[in-house]
């Protein structure tokens, strides 16, 4: 049996004095944490620039609440990882710019459906329209449910003006916007979907949750481009002007 003078010297200063060796374990792994978050938030090379990254429209916005309110990142992700499996079937790897305007982010934590990163304009709205209305019509095999419900319901533009003046206190760059405004927005914006949707004699209405979550598929990693040109020091100008819209 150890003896008081053959125990080591931290038995007896930290290990019995549980008051004492919590205190200094907290403010050791302050320290640690600071030494990492710090320099993201103080050295310029380390904040991603998001110039080039527009924030939701309003119709995007309120797809994108349709997403999280369905639990649609239970299924499927929003970040394509820097490694060749990934980038050859997802296409780029996610930037971290990429997400400046996500409140919360949509990662996701695993894949029972394909990364959807980089859907936007992959396919065009009817195929989204068809998809979500019956999944096995456009991916035979999937095990995704249906969701029909989308087709009936509507967005309601007070809440959407709501959701962006939310989204201003957080910290994204909107304009000033009434509530005239935002319906106006949603409006446009819907009816230029419903016209894809009409082509090929699939009805819909602007203001439909569908269309909405239509608007933010088509919208996901759109802005890639623009960030790459940035990376590769093209100025903002040249690539507004090269870039897709």
């Amino acid at each position: 049996m150890a003896t008081e003078s053959s125990e080591n010297w931290h038995s007896r200063v930290l290990e019995r004095k549980a008051g004492l060796f919590a205190v200094l374990t907290t403010v050791m792994i302050s320290i640690g944490g600071l030494v990492e978050i710090v320099p993201m938030y103080t050295v310029a090379s380390n904040r991603p620039n998001t110039d080039m990254v527009a924030p939701y429209t309003p119709l995007e916005l309120a797809g994108r609440d349709i997403y999280v309110r369905e639990g649609c990142y239970n299924c499927h992700s929003q970040m394509i990882r820097p490694m060749r499996a990934e980038t050859m079937r997802y296409g780029e790897w996610s930037r971290a710019a990429e997400y400046a305007h996500d409140r919360p982010f949509q990662l996701g934590s695993r894949r029972i459906g394909p990364d959807l990163a980089r859907i936007g304009n992959k396919y065009p709205d009817a195929w989204h329209y068809n998809h979500m209305l019956d999944p096995r019509s456009t991916s035979p095999g999937s095990v995704m449910p249906p969701y029909p419900w989308l087709f009936t319901a509507q967005v309601d533009p007070e809440d959407i003006a709501a959701s962006v003046r939310a989204m201003t206190i957080a910290g994204t760059p909107y304009p000033e916007m009434s509530l005239a405004d935002v319906s106006t927005s949603m409006l446009e914006e819907g009816n230029a979907i419903v016209a894809n949707l009409e082509a090929v004699n699939l009805s819909a209405e602007p203001l439909d949750e569908i269309v909405a979550l239509i608007a933010y598929m088509q919208r996901l990693g759109t802005d890639i481009d623009a960030i790459l040109a940035a990376e590769a020091g093209i100025p903002l100008a040249a690539a507004s002007e090269g870039g897709d819209e």
